[in-house]
């Protein structure tokens, strides 16, 4: 007798490697570095810029322009077809050593997505980690002798990113960095909505 193992309803991650060219990296840390000084409530060693729009700079329309269509196929895996997106906003992260990110999620849009504008040590890859109000079994089974798979594990580290590097997930995931054990790591997330979503003729919108 044969059995099968059927994995429903997994949740995307889309990792696209050199989503954006070197000059513009470089010029993103150059220009925002310098403007992230609100503070972050978990971390005295992470500081942020304010939530920044593709129009606000010439950099983040050049930026917006190269992850708009990466945003846009992404979407089609969340919703079956390729719809218009837009970035709703924008903001760049500075984490020096010894700063983390708590868990948390993004509210108020579908797609978020991380770019790497700095290399990023292994010990501070981010993390996407299994909903606390998930529904599981009341018990567990976890110590050293388990055999850790998608279908037990409550945590997944993403594969270490270059300058460049881009990461989309649903907004609803769960994510963290932990312990920033080297330089400076700085990142610019984002977050994007549908023009508009249409279920059987209830159409709703969405603006920026």
């Amino acid at each position: 007798m044969q059995s099968e193992v059927f994995g429903l309803f997994p949740i995307p991650v889309m990792r696209i490697a050199g989503a954006l060219d070197p000059a513009l990296v470089g010029g993103l840390v150059e220009h925002f570095t310098v403007q992230a000084q609100q503070a972050n409530n978990t971390s005295p060693n992470l500081t942020h810029t304010a939530m920044l729009h593709p129009g606000d700079s010439p950099l983040l329309v050049e930026a917006a322009q190269q992850l708009t269509p990466r945003v846009s196929e992404f979407g089609a895996l969340l919703f079956g077809e390729q719809m218009g997106w837009s970035l709703k906003e924008m903001w760049v992260n500075v984490m020096d050593h010894g700063g983390y990110q708590a868990m948390h999620n993004h509210a108020n849009s579908f797609i978020s997505g991380v770019v790497y504008l700095t290399p990023i040590h292994p010990d501070s890859r981010t993390v996407f980690m299994k909903s606390p109000g998930g529904t599981e079994f009341s018990f567990k089974n976890d110590h050293k002798g388990i055999a850790v798979g998608p279908y037990n594990a409550e945590r997944w580290i993403s594969p270490q990113p270059e300058p460049g590097d881009l990461v989309l997930f649903p907004s609803y995931l769960m994510h963290a960095v932990p312990h920033n054990t080297a330089g400076r790591r700085i990142t610019m997330p984002f977050n994007a909505i549908p023009a508009s979503l249409d279920s059987w003729g209830y159409r709703i919108g969405f603006s920026g």
